[in-house]
């Protein structure tokens, strides 16, 4: 199959053909879960929403092209893959007007509302409390809500082939690394190591260590050596997290084990209210994902264009990109 892609080097940017692996998603399986996070408060762009909408709204539900938020985006993204009714989204309590009018056409029990907010740890393993009960053997996908990412349908192929990959190395948690095009100081970076899985052009690779936020010189040894930029899209087996969850944090995994016993019952709520009083804040990433390296591989995504929008100049520097402009007015002061 001939398609178009994005090829990121160190120089430039340049559109081509180029002719790789069909990019056609699986079939669904009743197996597949989506997990899309979306508590977060998008404080770095908060400034220019409020400039450029006149409120507070925390980005993941603002529309900054075209006509569907990014929330939305991430939701249509999942179903290409997975089934609506095998999808969770996370929300924070203070955001869930925001959420009910995006999210109308979707049951109101795939929406969870966390009674506080403890950091990334707790934000994802809540709705993996929620899929574990329901499906033990479950492979999970786990979306952030707030990321720009084009093509879709590509997109959609490359998580595919993500899958196909847990599902054979299920003791593995996948991270979505993306071929960086700059040593940008505000992302996560992962070093990829040696080969574990491939399928054509897709392959699965160990990861040697990861950087978050580095400074000047060291953005620059890590683009320079080939290090991937960390999307935060994870693929894996509901059991692994699960375990790898027991290890490091059993503090913590005894309440959502708590809450898993009585997700369905009347007391669900009131012990969700409960755990969450004296629940411990953790990073899922710096404080779960560096702990677990050797668990951890990297699928180096090729032909997509992704970035995390922090920033105006961000957002209209990816857009133009694609020749599009954003929705809100050039004149704003950058955020």
């Amino acid at each position: 199959m001939s398609h178009k892609i994005f090829e990121f080097s160190n120089k430039s940017v340049v559109s081509s053909e180029a002719k790789t692996n069909s990019v056609l998603p699986p079939e669904k399986s009743d197996r597949l879960w989506s997990i899309i996070l979306a508590g977060g408060y998008g404080l770095r762009i908060s400034a220019l929403v409020r400039q450029w909408l006149g409120r507070a709204i925390p980005k993941q539900y603002c529309a900054f092209v075209g006509t569907r938020s990014m929330l939305q985006h991430t939701l249509d993204r999942a179903d290409v893959l997975g089934r609506r009714e095998h999808q969770l989204t996370i929300i924070a309590k203070s955001h869930q007007t925001h959420a009910r009018l995006q999210i109308a056409d979707r049951s109101p029990e795939t929406v969870i509302t966390q009674p506080a907010n403890r950091d990334t740890f707790p934000g994802v393993f809540l709705p993996l409390t929620h899929v574990y009960a329901r499906d033990s053997e479950a492979t999970v996908v786990i979306y952030p809500s707030d990321h720009f990412i084009y093509p879709e349908r590509e997109f959609a192929g490359w998580i595919g082939r993500a899958v196909e990959a847990t599902e054979e190395m299920s003791d593995r948690i996948s991270l979505v690394g993306v071929l960086a095009n700059s040593p940008e100081l505000e992302y996560g970076w992962i070093a990829p190591g040696h080969e574990l899985w491939r399928k054509g052009d897709y392959t699965l690779r160990s990861v040697r260590n990861f950087s978050e936020k580095p400074s000047s010189a060291n953005a620059y040894a890590l683009w320079e050596s080939g290090c991937l930029w960390n999307t935060m899209i994870i693929v894996a087996k509901i059991h692994t997290l699960w375990h790898l969850g027991w290890k490091y944090f059993p503090e913590t995994m005894k309440l959502f084990e708590w809450l898993k016993c009585e997700i369905g019952t009347s007391r669900e709520t009131g012990v969700l209210e409960t755990i969450y009083e004296g629940m411990p804040t953790r990073n899922f990433s710096q404080d779960f994902l560096t702990q677990a390296i050797d668990r951890i591989a990297v699928m180096p995504m090729k032909g997509i264009l992704w970035s995390d929008w922090g920033k105006a100049e961000r957002i209209t520097e990816t857009l133009h990109k694609i020749g599009k402009q954003p929705n809100f007015p050039a004149a704003l002061p950058a955020a």
